[in-house]
This record gives structure tokens, sequence and C-alpha cells, in this order.
């Protein structure tokens, strides 16, 4: 895959993924901002501007005229909010690219964000929340990252913001965050499949050059200064009890990133991974558990997550850390290397299939690293790898006192909970 990079003289930055073989093509507008960017007053706004960004544009008078225009043609789009990026997509049979363009752009540029939606949208917005509140696999990561980020740090905060938050804000605080956030070099323009690459850019050209050249603010750098293990409970009547079991790990691009994609692969990566065999096949104590690595360009965490019977909570984590141990231990085989680098290269590979992963994936890795990382690139790194880098990586960040534990379901007291949490 060839990417063409270009820069408009306002700082926007423009990335161009030509596909052969493909009738589709997909546009992406990501600006760098999210949750992690917001005050605790704050907290919620940039989830909710990005609903009001399909309330309307001057062009476009409203929501059921964007969903037209875009549907009129079988588009597939959304938009979404993270704690460090936003986009707004559209993918489209590269025969109707030029209204996924027009569409696209005019609500990521000239939202009107009226008045009367605002306060529609919170209702959904609250909604939203409690619709989430009932999922405890979705949010016990949100109880996750307040005990590991801290309740003070942006990233320890949800991406929905609390209830109080979504009821109070105005206009006016969302004019603010849009003219503060989405400036023309924190925004990312990704194009991918089948298309003019002349007629593309004159587009691009045409609706962002004009903007004007700002800076955005920077977010709050976070470093992990952990001395002991942490539990924290979120006590909620639940059939299932959700947990998630997690260390600071790696940023992007630091030099272990690779090998700590591998060690997660061999512990929680597929039906073959040493935690699955453990947890589920050899013991039934879950239906699903896997690992990951989450990376952010100045911090970031490996953790474990599982749904397991009440009382069974303290034997799947006594299993998880006994992986721990063991991969601590002694090295992986050359075998088990070689096929956890295969299934990650093989993942990776299938993730760069279609037009929309392939321009979502390009505005991100620009977003968060500064370049876009080619899927050569991740492949050589994923090689690189030797079963020496894993143990180092392992006895690097698996340790007593990085340990953190965050559970939902109807359990008190984390005393017993904590006394476990020993490597």
């Amino acid at each position: 895959m060839q990417y063409e990079l270009h820069t408009l003289k306002n700082g926007l930055r423009i990335v161009l993924a030509p596909m052969e073989g493909t009738e589709t093509a997909t546009v992406v507008v990501m600006t760098g901002t999210g949750s992690r960017y917001e005050t605790a007053k704050e907290n919620g706004l940039a989830h909710f501007l990005e609903h009001m960004f399909f309330k309307g544009t001057k062009k476009r008078k409203g929501a059921l005229a964007i969903s037209e225009e875009l549907d009129g043609v079988g588009a597939v789009y959304n938009a979404f909010t993270a704690k460090d990026r936003t986009a707004y997509w559209a993918k489209v049979s590269a025969q109707y690219l030029d209204t996924a363009l027009d569409v696209v752009f005019d609500i990521s540029l000239n939202s009107t964000l009226p008045e009367k939606e605002i306060d529609k949208e919170r209702g959904a917005i609250i909604q939203e929340i409690d619709m989430y509140e009932d999922m405890p696999m979705r949010t016990v990561d949100d109880v996750f990252e307040k005990l590991f980020f801290g309740a003070e740090h942006p990233l320890g905060r949800t991406i929905l913001g609390p209830k109080e938050n979504i009821r109070a804000f105005t206009r006016a605080n969302f004019a603010s965050y849009h003219k503060r956030q989405y400036t023309p070099a924190n925004t990312v323009v990704a194009i991918a499949g089948s298309f003019d690459k002349k007629k593309v850019l004159a587009k691009i050209e045409k609706e962002f050059g004009s903007l004007k050249k700002s800076k955005s603010s920077k977010a709050l750098s976070f470093a992990a200064k952990q001395t002991e293990s942490r539990v924290s409970i979120k006590e909620k009547k639940t059939d299932q009890t959700q947990l998630i079991l997690g260390v600071p790990a790696y940023p992007y691009l630091h030099k272990d990133e690779y090998a700590l994609a591998v060690l997660s692969t061999i512990l929680g990566g597929g039906m073959s991974s040493r935690l699955f065999i453990e947890v589920r096949e050899k013991r039934g104590l879950a239906y699903s558990v896997h690992s990951w690595a989450e990376k952010y360009p100045d911090t970031g965490y490996f953790a474990v997550q599982a749904g397991v019977e009440h009382g069974k909570l303290e034997k799947t984590v006594e299993t998880v850390l006994a992986e721990f141990k063991k991969i601590k231990a002694k090295k992986v085989s050359t075998a088990e290397l070689k096929k956890a680098k295969a299934y990650l290269k093989g993942t990776t590979t299938l993730s760069l299939e279609t037009s929309d992963e392939i321009a979502e994936k390009a505005a991100t890795s620009l977003i968060v690293m500064g370049k876009v990382r080619t899927l050569e690139e991740r492949l050589k790194g994923i090689d690189k790898v030797t079963a020496a880098d894993v143990q180092r990586v392992a006895k690097d960040i698996l340790k007593t006192e990085r340990l953190n534990l965050a559970i939902i379901g109807p359990h008190v007291h984390s005393d017993t909970l904590h006394s476990l949490l020993r490597l």
C-alpha cells in the first residue's frame, strides 16, 4: 500500500491511499481532539459536539437532509469520539465519492449547532449513557481507566461525560471548544479506495484551504507513578462479574511496542492463547477472556478482561496472575513465538483490507504519531521480536506494585482481592 501525503499552507494534512481492484472509496475527516482535551466541566463536550455536527449546516438544514443524501447513494457513514481523536466518515461506491466528500466536508466545516437540537440531543445522549450503564462489559474499562489514570486526569474520565454536564452545556460551550480544537493543523483528511487524485486534492483545497492557521490546546501529559497494587470495585447487581487486570506499559513508537504486542497475543490473543486455554478451556471460569495493549503518544497500559461467575472471581484473578508469572519465568518456545507472530501479522493485514479501514488507520496514525505507519513497517517490527524480547518486556511491566484490578459486580470488600495481587 502506497500513501501520498500533502500539507496545505494552513497546516491541514492530507493522506491519499489509492487502491487497485476496489469499487469503493472512503473519506475520513479526523481531528486530534476528544475527552482528553476537556476540563472537568467540559467532560462529555467533545462527544456531544460530534452528535451536533449531524444536526444541520447552512446548506443542509437538518439531520434528515444529511442522512437522506447519504442514504440516497447507499453510503455507510458514521462518526466517533475517542479520548484523543474525533472522526467523521463515509464509505461509498466510488461513483458517488463526490457526494460523500461534499456531505462529510460540509458537516465538518459548516455545522450550525442549532439551539433547539442541542436541547433535544441532551436526552439522546443521556439515554446513551444509560444504555452503556446496562452493559458492564463495555463500562468496566471506565472503572479501570479511572483507577489507572486517576479521576482528576482527563484520561481517567469517561468519553460520554456525567449527566450533569450534558444537561448544562450551552451553544457557546460548543462554539468555544470547536474554535479551540478544530484547527487545520490538528486535522487530517484521509481518502482511500478508487478515486481521481487531482479532483480530490482540488476539492480538499477548495473546502479547507481558506481556514486560518491557528493552534489548538495541548493535552495534559501522563506518567505512571504507581508504587503499590490497587483495586477498584463498582458495586452493581449483575448476572456476571466483569474484571480488568492491567499494568502500565508503553506509548506509541516505544522501542518495545512490538514485543508488547507479541506478549499480549501469546497471553490473550485468540482461542489458542494461554489465557483462553487456562481460564476458559481448562477451568470454565469465563466465556470470554482477552488481552490488549492500549497506547497513547505519551503513555499506555496492558490489560486482561474477562467476565466470570461472581463466586469464581478470585480463582480467575489467581489464574491470570499465574500466567503472568509463567511468562516472566520462562522464555516462550520457538513454536509458540512463531504462532503468535503469524497471528499478529495475519490480523494486522486483515485490518487493512477495505477502504474504510485503510482511511481510518492512516488518519489515526498521522494524528497520534505524526506519520503514516505502513503495513510493511508493522510486519517488519513484528518479525524482529525474539523470545528474549517477550520475556524482558514481561519482566519489565508485570510487577506486583504495578497491578490494577477493576471490577463491576455485586462485590463490596476489596481486601481479599488486594491480597491476591502478587507477582
